[in-house]
């Protein structure tokens, strides 16, 4: 259903009371209201008149002068019932907008956001701020030490690894020097065997040579007995001495030679020996550099570990802390928009206040007039022995109200039953 716009228009209340002629009275009293509505472009009109008309004309004088007072008394009660309903619609109104007021206030109260003490959960939150961060240290120490067990794990394989290989390395080694110290050592007992030989050839060289010194120098002694003998012409005794000096000088070098390879051999095996020295003395070294990268390498994964749990200490924090900065911020705004609704909601409260405040006022204008009429219409009475002619012209503010109108309402009921429900806006 539609709501519709009425205007109430109290137009005015006109009463006036006229003797002429001593002997006619005329006494009029009008009171009208009109209610103007529209949905959707149509005009709905309730109206509610009252016109009383009484017109006597008696002929005699006691029967006029009672109608007059009759009819004073009634329009003096009209007027005095409609002052008490106007004082009664004011206490009402008040006490409606005493009771608005209430409920501003109340609601205001419940509205306000005030400021609430956390204090008592402070010292919660830092213990567990304390706890949260040791675990997480806790939780990084434990990481780390896995991380460097890992690390030592795969260290000591590698060392394994490595001193396996050494360890293989050497003992081909051994195993190829073991090999050369068996070839030498046969060389060496072979070379001993010829030593021996040509010693022993050498005694018999020299035996055979003293004796045949001994030959020649008795041959020499008994060169004076010539002795012919049939044998064959002798050699040349010279020339078969320069073929054994040549024969014994060849032996001699040869032995020599023979000499020499054994020295250059003793020589070989010592260069040999320092060799392997040296290159075990290098191995050592080379084991230890090896040692010395992989703790470097060991100490390096350890120091990446502690800066991937602590980058991921750090992300957890940003993430926790961006997460708690939203929530803060959508408090705020919700803070705000609720800031928003409550200053517009008192605004229109406000406007309404005041409106109810100036319809008060008028309301209290109307009474005050009401009542200096009356007081008017009294002495106008006592002064002329009755009342010659009363007008009363007091004009109601229009308003317009968003309220339902029936048409068995009375109007001025109607008024302030929109009014105490604050469906009237002032035109």
């Amino acid at each position: 259903m539609s709501s519709a716009a009425y205007n109430f228009s109290a137009s005015r209340l006109n009463s006036s009371v006229s003797l002429s002629g001593g002997y006619s009275t005329r006494t009029s009293s009008v009171r009208s209201s009109s209610v103007y509505g529209g949905s959707d472009g149509s005009v709905v009109r309730v109206s509610q008149a009252g016109r009383l008309k009484q017109g006597f004309q008696l002929n005699e004088t006691f029967d006029n002068g009672f109608n007059v007072s009759l009819n004073e008394k009634a329009t003096m009660q009209n007027l005095n019932e409609r002052l008490a309903s106007y004082l009664n619609k004011v206490h009402e109104l008040d006490k409606a907008n005493a009771k608005l007021e209430r409920q501003i206030r109340e609601w205001s109260d419940k509205k306000t956001v005030g400021k609430r003490d956390y204090s008592p959960y402070f010292a919660t939150l830092a213990e567990l701020r304390q706890k949260i961060k040791k675990a997480s240290l806790e939780n990084a120490r434990i990481i780390l030490n896995i991380d460097n067990a890992k690390l030592a794990a795969e260290d000591f394989r590698i060392k394994y690894e490595n001193e396996l290989t050494i360890r293989q390395s050497v003992e081909s080694d051994v195993a190829g020097l073991r090999r050369v110290l068996d070839d030498l050592t046969i060389l060496r007992s072979d070379l001993e065997i010829r030593i021996e030989g040509l010693k022993e050839e050498l005694v018999y060289l020299k035996k055979n040579h003293e004796e045949e010194m001994a030959t020649l120098r008795n041959n020499m002694t008994s060169s004076s007995v010539n002795v012919d003998v049939d044998a064959p012409p002798q050699q040349d005794l010279s020339r078969m001495l320069e073929e054994i000096r040549t024969q014994y000088e060849g032996i001699v070098e040869k032995n020599r030679g023979e000499m020499e390879s054994w020295y250059k051999f003793d020589k070989v095996n010592q260069q040999v020996k320092e060799s392997t020295q040296v290159i075990q003395t290098s191995h050592i070294e080379i084991s230890e550099l090896r040692r010395t990268l992989q703790a470097l390498e060991i100490e390096l994964q350890s120091q990446l570990s502690l800066k991937a749990a602590l980058e991921g200490t750090l992300h957890d924090a940003e993430s926790r802390y961006s997460l708690k900065l939203s929530q803060l911020q959508g408090m705020i705004n919700n803070l705000q928009i609720e800031i928003t609704q409550i200053r517009t909601d008192i605004e229109r409260q406000d406007s309404e206040y005041r409106m109810l405040l100036d319809i008060k006022t008028r309301l209290e204008m109307e009474i005050a007039e009401y009542r200096r009429l009356l007081e008017g219409e009294e002495s106008g009475g006592r002064g002329h022995g009755g009342p010659e002619k009363i007008n009363q012209s007091t004009p109601l503010p229009h308003y317009h109200c968003d309220h339902h109108v029936t048409k068995n309402q009375p109007t001025m009921a109607f008024v302030f039953k929109c009014l105490m429900e604050g469906h009237v806006k002032k035109l």
